[in-house]
């Protein structure tokens, strides 16, 4: 089992489209792609924690979460709708401090300036700025417009 990190899918969000250059022509076609790349690197078995903004709505969410490969934790984003109970999430969360792989993480949907832990090698992953903001040191950005619109692991973001 590994586990996984994403953020930013805004799967039925056409607003997404006109804001950030994703290389879809469609809702549609980003959605679809979005579900391939996820189920073509996620196992049924594997944990995916997705820091925020998954779906435009709930009904779009649910849709979406069902195609998913993986055991799946929402960290809420401003633009996630309520997901109400049964939506098929494991844990929903405003924040999340979790250990994996040795090491210790801040889950947020937001960066952080400084976070627990920062200089007794913290780190911080993070969705939110699709890119656009400089990271500070052991800071992560996992959303899916800077990392080829698919989960990463832990040794992904660390260059291992």
């Amino acid at each position: 089992m590994a586990t996984f990190f994403t953020s930013d899918t805004h799967f039925g969000d056409h607003r997404t489209l006109n804001l950030y250059p994703r290389p879809f022509a469609t809702v549609a076609e980003m959605d679809a792609e979005l579900v391939r790349r996820w189920n073509a690197t996620v196992g049924a078995d594997d944990e995916v924690w997705h820091l925020g903004d998954f779906a435009r709505t709930t009904r779009r969410a649910a849709e979406i979460l069902a195609q998913l490969n993986g055991r799946k934790h929402l960290i809420v984003g401003n633009n996630d709708p309520e997901p109400g109970a049964g939506a098929g999430w494991e844990s929903v969360a405003p924040y999340a401090e979790i250990e994996r792989d040795g090491r210790f993480l801040v889950l947020c949907h937001y960066p952080f300036r400084s976070w627990n832990r920062q200089h007794r090698g913290g780190l911080n992953l993070h969705g939110h700025s699709h890119g656009r903001m400089k990271p500070l040191p052991r800071q992560f950005d996992v959303g899916v417009d800077v990392r080829d619109y698919r989960p990463v692991t832990l040794a992904d973001l660390l260059g291992r």
